[in-house]
């Protein structure tokens, strides 16, 4: 996986358990190697956690980060939230098994606080050096179903945490075809929805881009398709 960014030991944090009745073992004896990053939608933390626990729910996550750096353990990390919903990453189209949720307090249009996003750094560190996840299997909800949801959203800062090597970012390489080389990162999208496909690509690699598909686009994800395929 390469060296960490962060160093050794600073990851370590201890969330408060609040524990949520919404989840179930990993199917077919699945362990994690995806990291989903979510956010709320929701004004209030402690009300997007108190949901995330409602036996009338039917929804959770492993973790919940509030604004101030507060972070909540909902479920355990060897056992299946229910975050991730419909969609697929690569070969991955069980996410919920093969994943850890992290929901972030957000409504979407909002910057992500300084202390939130230190939290999420350690919290993410900790994480992928215990289920030796690499950095490029931390995807975002859009990832995995573009047009459908798009959290966490174009305010979220992607660099910042791949500055860190908790995530990854873009470099170009020689312009291709913009629908294969999503296929080989991981991107599950029918060919005839390439705006979808493309906004939830800016929002995470070239955010504030607008109009419509060009070269930069594609040099950017083919340089994402050489460095990183999927599996």
């Amino acid at each position: 996986m390469g060296p960490r960014a962060v160093p050794r030991g600073a990851w370590r944090l201890t969330p408060l358990w609040h524990p949520s009745d919404n989840f179930g073992p990993r199917r077919d004896g699945a362990v994690p190697d995806i990291v989903v990053l979510h956010y709320t939608a929701m004004a209030s933390a402690e009300g997007a956690r108190d949901w995330l626990c409602h036996p009338d729910a039917g929804v959770s996550a492993h973790y919940v980060i509030g604004r101030q750096g507060t972070v909540w353990q909902l479920v355990r990390e060897e056992m299946r939230a229910w975050h991730a919903g419909l969609g697929a990453w690569g070969s991955v189209t069980e996410v919920n098994s093969r994943s850890i949720g992290i929901e972030i307090a957000n409504t979407g249009a909002e910057p992500f606080p300084e202390p939130q996003m230190a939290a999420l750094e350690k919290l993410l560190a900790g994480i992928l050096q215990r289920w030796r996840i690499p950095p490029e299997r931390v995807i975002g909800h859009s990832d995995m179903t573009p047009g459908r949801k798009i959290d966490p959203g174009p305010r979220f800062d992607w660099a910042r945490l791949a500055r860190r090597g908790l995530a990854i970012c873009a470099a170009p390489a020689a312009p291709g075809d913009f629908h294969a080389n999503a296929h080989r990162v991981g991107y599950r999208v029918e060919a005839n929805r390439h705006d979808a496909l493309l906004s939830a690509f800016r929002d995470r690699f070239r955010p504030g881009a607008r109009g419509p598909l060009d070269e930069t686009d594609r040099s950017l994800m083919a340089g994402l398709a050489a460095k990183y395929p999927a599996t």
